[in-house]
This record gives structure tokens, C-alpha cells and sequence, in this order.
């Protein structure tokens, strides 16, 4: 069952969609606004005022999620070398940042694993006086994983739900439970991503997707030990080049890689799937031991400018939470903004987000999650 804090984050999110359908060193040569011109992008000013001083900025970020221009422009613009690692899951960036001596300026941790990170010390807090707060959508903003945004602001958001080629299943899923049907078997590829699969199997049984019950857990690990046998591909990186490749027909995948496929071949569809889809939130959080803070908040500050950020769009269409970059997008890049503001996938209706279910820190009882994890998936 959804707790009041879900209940009034999902009536915050449905205004919204209703209501939506930097400098240090040289002084700028070009253009306030990014524009592409003869297919170069042309990079655009900073907004603010921030000095930077650092020479590097160590980034840690999810696979395939930044927009090569950001790297570009930002270099071009403060002087400063761009170091750039990736992960494919929220635990591999829990467990390098909880070893120590990474070094890392700034991290995208998805909300679920915020809590535990500010437990065990790994996050410091953000000055929002040097962040363009006005630039984001209020609804993506204090919310229950990080009121008042002490320690993240919003990245990109996004569903996890059911995608699968129309030309090649003939049994359409319409529910997680669905996935078991033999049919499928050797056809799925799944996030390999531990909450989101133990999540799904959670409701297919009725529990609550961030259940601390030992035997609902016990239960859901029978269940789902059923079920690994049959996914032929388990990828966080990029699921979308094995569903576009016809190496498999269906299965589990976030928004922004269901988008891309869809556009590539408009035979996929995105199913909400009846128990609920998963909802979350990627955001910019910075570790404890940055030693780069001027060049971080230089990043987002420019990277978060509408006329930036709009490049998500292009790039990895999520549910993206920067209203300056939609407005952006809106005036000046029309053919995206419309891609994006007609689609279902990334312009999630409304019904799915009521239904839906947010994932969120189980505390102590995380070390269920990757017991069970580590024992169903075992060999795969």
C-alpha cells in the first residue's frame, strides 16, 4: 500500500503534468543560446557567476547519460578536464563510493539509495544559493527521499515498465505477471537492476514494493527463482540494443530506453503494467570527499540552463524535470519538445502515475534484497 507521502507526491506530479502536457576564465565569444547550426553545436554562455579555479572534475555517472556537448562546452568554457566513469547499477556506485578514495565531484544516485548514503556519510550538502533552482519543475523538488533537497537535485525521472515488439509477440503482456507466461521464455531482457526485479515480483504477490516482511520476501525469492531461468539478458547499459537487434522480444526496461527503441522501430510498446509501473527519480549529488566543489557547482549550474539541458532530450528522453529546458525545447527545437510532449512513454499518463510505485530505502532490511538477489540470479 502507498503511504500518505506517496499519496501527496502523486497529486503534486498530476498538477504538474497538467499543467505541462556561470563563468570563470575568458570571457564568452558566442551566442547566450545554444542552437544547432549546420549540425555544430554551438555552446552557450554561463548563466552565473560562479569563479572556477579547479583544472579537473571527476564525474560518476550512469552508463550512456550525458550529452557529449556538456563535456565539450564545459571545457571550452571554464578550462577545466572532464574525467568521466560509469555504472550500470545504484549498488556499484554505493559499494566504490563506501570503499573510499574515489575522488569523485559528482555522482547520480537514484532516490531509493540516497538515504543510505547520507547515513553512512558518503554525501555533503548542496549550497542551493549556487544552483539555478528556478530552473526545475517544483514537483521533482523536495521530495520524501531528500526533503528540502539537502543533498541532490533532480536529474532525469522515468518509469520501469513492460516493453515488447507487436510483430513478434502474440500474447500482448499487460502485467508484470504476465512475464511468467512460457511463452516468453528465453525471449526477455530485464534491467539488471535487484530492486526494480524483486520490486515487480513483489506485486505480483500484493505486497508493498518496499516490504521489510522476511516471509513476503521469502516468498517473493520462490517466486522469482521461477522466472531467472527465462530471461535471456539481464542489462542495465543499453536494453534497448538487444530489443532493436531482435535478440529478444520483450521484457523490463526504464523510459528512456523504451523511447529510443520505439522511435527506432514503432512496432515496440510500452505497457503499464496492471499491478504498477516503478517510479523514479535520478539525481546530482556530491560525495563527501569532492575536492573539486568550484568546477561541481559550475557543472550543474551550466549543464542545468535550459538552453543545455535541452540536449536530454535529443539524447536520453526520460521524464525530464528541467521546465527551463522543456521551454526551451518548446520555442526552439520543436520537433523534440512534440516527440516528447506526444508520447505516452516519456508524457506518462496520468492514471499510470496514481498507479504506480516509488521505490524507496528498506534500512536494514537491504541486505535481504541482495541476498536474494545474489541467490536467484546466481549463474546468469
Amino acid at each position: 500500500m502507498k503511504d500518505k507521502i506517496m499519496k501527496v507526491f502523486v497529486m503534486v506530479i498530476l498538477v504538474s503534468l497538467l499543467l505541462t502536457a556561470c563563468s570563470g576564465g575568458a570571457k564568452p565569444t558566442t551566442s547566450p543560446g545554444a542552437t544547432e547550426v549546420s549540425g555544430e553545436f554551438v555552446c552557450p554562455e554561463p548563466e552565473s557567476d560562479i569563479q572556477v579555479t579547479s583544472k579537473e572534475l571527476n564525474l560518476f555517472v550512469w552508463t550512456e547519460y550525458i550529452p557529449t556537448e556538456w563535456k565539450t562546452c564545459f571545457t571550452e568554457k571554464y578550462g577545466v578536464t572532464i574525467n568521466h566513469d560509469e555504472y550500470s547499477s545504484n549498488e556499484e556506485m554505493y559499494a566504490k563510493l563506501n570503499a573510499g578514495g574515489s575522488n569523485y565531484d559528482l555522482v547520480q544516485p537514484t532516490d531509493y539509495i540516497i538515504g543510505l548514503m547520507i547515513r553512512q556519510g558518503l554525501l555533503q550538502k548542496i549550497d542551493l544559493s549556487k544552483v539555478p533552482m528556478v530552473n526545475f519543475n517544483p514537483s521533482y523538488l523536495n521530495l520524501p527521499f531528500d526533503p528540502g533537497n539537502q543533498y541532490t537535485l533532480p536529474y532525469e525521472a522515468g518509469t520501469d515498465a513492460i516493453i515488447y515488439n507487436s510483430d513478434k509477440v502474440t500474447t500482448p503482456p499487460t502485467s508484470f505477471q504476465d512475464l511468467w507466461n512460457p511463452e516468453y521464455a528465453g525471449r526477455m531482457v530485464f534491467l539488471d537492476d535487484s530492486r526494480v526485479v524483486i520490486g515487480m515480483t513483489l506485486l505480483t504477490l500484493g505486497y508493498d514494493v518496499n516490504t521489510k516482511d522476511t516471509k513476503q520476501l521469502e516468498e517473493a525469492k520462490i517466486k522469482l527463482a521461477t522466472l531467472i531461468p527465462n530471461v535471456k539478458l539481464f542489462d542495465s547499459d543499453s536494453p534497448k540494443t538487444a530489443l532493436i537487434a531482435g535478440d529478444v522480444d520483450l521484457g523490463i526496461t526504464w523510459t528512456g530506453e523504451a523511447f529510443t527503441a520505439q522511435q527506432e522501430n514503432p512496432a515496440f510498446k510500452y505497457v503499464y503494467p496492471k499491478e504498477g509501473a516503478i517510479l523514479w527519480q535520478d539525481n546530482w549529488a556530491i560525495p563527501t570527499d569532492a575536492s573539486h566543489l568550484d568546477a561541481a557547482y559550475a557543472w550543474i549550474s551550466y549543464t542545468s540552463q535550459g538552453n543545455m539541458f535541452w540536449l536530454m532530450l535529443r539524447d536520453f528522453t526520460y521524464i525530464n524535470p528541467n521546465q527551463a529546458a522543456l521551454d526551451y525545447a518548446k520555442t526552439n527545437q520543436a520537433d523534440l519538445y512534440n516527440a516528447y510532449i506526444n508520447s505516452t512513454i516519456t508524457n506518462v499518463p496520468l492514471d499510470a502515475i496514481a498507479n504506480g510505485h516509488r521505490i524507496e530505502d528498506v534500512g536494514d532490511a537491504t541486505p535481504l534484497y541482495d541476498q536474494i538477489w545474489t541467490e536467484v540470479k546466481g549463474g546468469q
